[in-house]
């Protein structure tokens, strides 16, 4: 695919879930696009990921704040959140499991892509925030994991 058809396609994901901004990384590249009041702007793709973005106004927070000693996976990219690897299948992991790093937790759907999503630390999953089928934005927080 080239970038022109990779840029229509995140283009038709922004107007179709209404989003001000996406970041998706396509192999080596990282494009990055921002909803300006007069329309859309691509900006220049950086070499390396950036640090998690806080939540847009009007995305869902976390409803409570997490403790000190609370890891959080976050999302790496802009997808639909799936707990389960089929619609008839078990969740990956359940609130109360046991993860070890390196662990599938959820799969992302992009751009017709599923990414599975593992988890960076190891301990006890106290809370799954985004609920199955939801879209989740670039760095918002979908499990809490307590060493």
């Amino acid at each position: 695919m080239d970038e022109t058809e990779t840029l229509k396609d995140l283009l038709d994901i922004m107007h179709e879930h209404d989003l001000d901004a996406l970041k998706v990384k396509v192999g080596d590249k990282i494009f990055e696009l921002v909803r300006r009041e007069s329309g859309i702007a691509v900006l220049p793709g950086a070499g390396a990921p950036a640090a998690a973005a806080p939540a847009a106004p009007g995305q869902p927070q976390s409803s409570a704040a997490a403790p000190a000693n609370v890891k959080k996976v976050v999302a790496p990219l802009v997808g639909v959140f799936y707990s389960a690897p089929s619609p008839d299948a078990e969740p990956f992991v359940k609130p109360g499991d046991r993860v070890e790093a390196g662990q599938v937790v959820c799969i992302l759907e992009a751009m017709k892509l599923f990414n599975e999503i593992t988890s960076d630390y190891a301990g006890v999953v106290t809370r799954i925030i985004p609920e199955n089928g939801e879209l989740v934005s670039l760095g918002q927080e979908m499990f809490w994991i307590e060493p």
